[in-house]
């Protein structure tokens, strides 16, 4: 688990330090970093995600590669939805809603047409993937 934190910290002080881009297996990809609270602890944690869009609001995919569990991210913003999320230069506050039924397919099935991989993880596992949809608390 240390490995995942220390390639995550790169990619976080990568993506802060040149305004939203990152060069390593994430270069030219649309990437935000996700902050949530933590479920049990309470601390803020930031993970580094793809997304994609719907109108204004941005998705993202709790796969974890197609592990059997819900990423721990994901266990947080279920239990805390407000969230804070950095686009590009930008930081806001946003509310994480889980995408259900059609929306959550259509949603799925999307980014997974921009990011192929998509469909790989949600062959490697029986869970159904989450979709999460996060809109800016104005």
């Amino acid at each position: 688990m240390a490995g995942q934190n220390d390639f995550n910290l790169k990619i976080i002080e990568e993506f802060r330090a040149n305004g939203g881009e990152t060069f390593g297996p994430f270069k030219g990809r649309p990437l935000l970093l996700l902050t949530t609270t933590g479920a049990k602890s309470g601390e803020t944690r930031t993970t580094p995600l793809v997304y994609s869009k719907d109108a204004d609001r941005l998705v993202i995919i709790a796969s974890m590669g197609g592990a059997p569990k819900h990423p721990a991210w994901f266990l947080n913003l279920s239990a805390n939805p407000k969230v804070t999320v950095e686009v590009g230069t930008e930081t806001y506050t946003a509310r994480a809603a889980t995408a259900e039924g059609a929306e959550r397919d259509r949603l799925y099935a999307r980014q997974a047409a921009e990011m192929p991989a998509f469909t790989e993880y949600q062959q490697k596992t029986t869970r159904r993937i989450p979709v999460v949809v996060l809109e800016r608390v104005k």
